[in-house]
């Protein structure tokens, strides 16, 4: 076994290998740029090396400086984590010919899967099903649009690179066909220096069902399939092991030919077989096919982990040490239902754009399994996957299992930056999620669970209560008066509306009149209740208040001496996040139409489309391709027509 490993990686996953690293006695370095000099990974790591400034760029991807830091540290392996330099063959090369060890598979496991169109080839060759559709080489437009016509819409676009959603598109039609092409080709040259794409015929009812699988170059086993059919923007929400509804005929087939697969390409270390399912008419051994595979661990990881007992990270360390699979396939069981939910910093109700803000406040459930590499104080920046946590729960049914996820998620407390966490709340409480009735378009048939928070009279009076410093002891909050009750005046904004709250105080209670109602609220030593209702947990921070529990909230309290000019509202159009502009689509002078296409921003990893709020012309541009802009700053401005 190693005594000392190198992570190249950051954030959750690199907490994560510590832990496991460290119950096995072997010292761990860890690696950072500018950006994480004080992150958590850094400070549980026994050593951590500065690679540079905080573009992935110029500090994880420099491949070079990482293996300096395992030479320079006494590091005899490398692990990769997932993102990153994980799936990347030639750093695999280097790091073997500086005479380390890679704690995954090998440069050419790592090739052969590395590109969807020759993936499917060989998959096809190992007998693996595989989706109808084109990979060849011919990339001209025409020819593509071709094939989409033969293959039948609706088809996906898929970047042959890369993973994560990126470089994917669903086209309904020939007529969105052109756009959805230049659009995915420009994403994926962005993301993976490859603009190659492939098309595949799109299932209309899908899920996405996965299989670990583990190999040690000679063998491999199966440890069952994981559903990860609850998706926004084909990024995974919520993922679940054992996929519900799956009978032992289509469990034994998938796990076959996931077998089948790492066999094909002497697959050493974690990596995970993905499947797309056809959900209509219910599960059955000829409604699957392979999409890709994942030549690392995955982000999910943790609910395999949960229903079968196995640490898998230890299981990476053994075999790239040397070892052969610690157990065979009929020593692997199922145990109970596992869920994972992740966390991320982003605004549902914008279309889960990613966020950015500092953690004033952040708490978790100790009955749930939680993997994080950020604390309260912790910076959510742009520069890097806005995760907060994923939290999992286990249980000996898939019911129980769900039930403990939703009570997890509801102690669950994040202030300081937008979340996803209300919308978490409510898909794990969905009545179709309940009944396992998932597949990748749950999400967007419902547009109720993205919704904005609509928060109760007590939510407003609490956030109230907090916003005029009323809650500072057991008894600092009742004041003095002589003839009236004390009363402050209180100016609350959710989501840009107002909210204006009269407290009056009592020497036993505060009573709360909002619009034509009021409220009384109570404080023992439980917290406060209102009209006899235990309130959750709150916490002031930055002239905002968070209230926690199910549906949480988040108020503006705004200082009533800052004066701030009206903004130019539908005549601009803004950034809504830190980012780098990569194309404008119009010029001064030009005449556009509401929803007509206008900046091209990447951000978080991600390309955003910002289009015209409304019918006009073309009055200034303020930003070229290649610039970096702030969130809130001003792009394009408008003038009617």
């Amino acid at each position: 076994m190693f005594t000392r490993i190198l992570i190249a990686n950051r954030g959750e996953i690199a907490c994560r290998i510590i832990r496991t690293a460290r119950a096995m006695g072997v010292e761990t370095v860890a690696v950072y740029s500018d950006a994480d000099a004080g992150a958590l990974h850094v400070r549980m790591a026994d050593n951590a090396v500065r690679l540079g400034p905080a573009p992935v760029a110029d500090s994880y991807l420099r491949g070079d400086a990482i293996i300096a830091a395992a030479l320079n540290t006494g590091a005899q392996a490398i692990h990769p984590g997932y993102g990153f330099l994980s799936e990347n063959p030639d750093f695999v090369d280097a790091v073997t010919q500086a005479g380390l060890v890679f704690i995954g598979p090998s440069a050419d496991a790592i090739r052969k899967m590395g590109l969807k169109d020759a993936a499917k080839s060989l998959m096809a060759d190992a007998g693996v099903p595989v989706v109808p559709g084109y990979q060849g080489d011919n990339q001209g437009a025409d020819h593509l649009a071709a094939q989409a016509e033969e293959i039948g819409y609706p088809v996906l676009i898929k970047a042959v690179a890369g993973g994560g959603g990126k470089g994917m598109r669903l086209v309904a039609d020939a007529d969105g066909f052109a756009e959805a092409l230049a659009s995915a080709q420009a994403e994926a040259r962005t993301a993976f220096g490859n603009a190659r794409v492939l098309i595949e015929k799109y299932i209309q009812q899908p899920r996405h069902i996965e299989v670990q699988v583990f190999g040690d170059g000679t063998d491999a086993v199966h440890l069952f399939e994981r559903d990860c059919s609850l998706q926004r923007r084909h990024q995974k929400v919520i993922e679940e092991a054992p996929a519900p509804g799956m009978t032992d005929d289509l469990r034994r087939a998938m796990g076959d030919a996931a077998v089948a697969a790492a066999r094909a390409i002497g697959y050493a270390g974690a990596g995970t077989v993905e499947f797309i399912v056809d959900g209509a008419g219910g599960l059955r051994p000829d409604g699957f096919w392979f999409m890709e595979m994942n030549t690392r661990l995955q982000v999910e990881h943790p609910v395999t982990e949960a229903i079968t007992g196995v640490d898998l990270v230890a299981w990476q360390l053994r075999v790239a040490a040397g070892e052969p699979l610690p157990c065979a396939q009929n020593d692997l069981t199922i145990t109970g239902h596992a869920f994972e939910a992740r966390l991320y910093a982003e605004d549902v109700p914008a279309g889960f754009l990613p966020a950015t803000g500092r953690l004033a406040h952040l708490g978790f459930p100790a009955a749930a399994r939680i993997d994080s590499g950020v604390e309260t104080g912790s910076d959510i920046s742009p520069w890097y996957d806005p995760m907060i946590a994923k939290i999992t729960r286990h249980g000996p049914d898939r019911a129980t299992a769900l039930r403990r996820l939703s009570q997890a998620l509801a102690d669950t407390q994040v202030a300081g930056c937008v979340t996803n966490l209300g919308f978490l709340q409510r898909l794990a409480a969905h009545p179709d999620f309940a009944a396992g009735r998932v597949d990748t378009g749950l999400i967007a048939r419902h547009a109720d669970l993205t919704a904005p928070a609509d928060p109760g009279d007590g939510q407003i009076a609490l956030a109230a209560v907090l916003a005029a410093g009323l809650d500072t002891g057991d008894t600092g909050w009742r004041g003095f008066s002589l003839w009236q009750p004390l009363r402050h005046h209180v100016g609350l904004l959710l989501d840009g509306r107002a909210l204006a709250v009269t407290l009056q105080v009592h020497p036993d209670r505060v009573v709360a009149d909002i619009d034509d109602g009021s409220v009384t609220l109570r404080r023992d030593a439980g917290g406060w209740t209102c009209d006899g209702v235990r309130l959750p947990d709150a916490v002031a921070h930055d002239r905002q208040v968070t209230v926690f529990g199910r549906d949480p909230v988040t108020f503006d309290h705004p200082d009533p001496l800052d004066r701030v000019g009206a903004g130019a509202g539908g005549d601009s159009v803004l950034a809504p996040m830190p980012g780098l502009v990569q194309a404008v689509a119009v010029a001064v002078g030009d005449t556009v139409a509401e929803g007509d296409r206008m900046i091209v921003l990447e951000a978080m990893k991600m390309e955003h489309v910002l289009r015209a709020p409304r019918a006009g012309v073309v009055a200034g541009i303020t930003v070229a391709p290649g610039d970096q802009v702030t969130a809130k700053a001003t792009l394009v401005t408008l003038e009617p027509a």
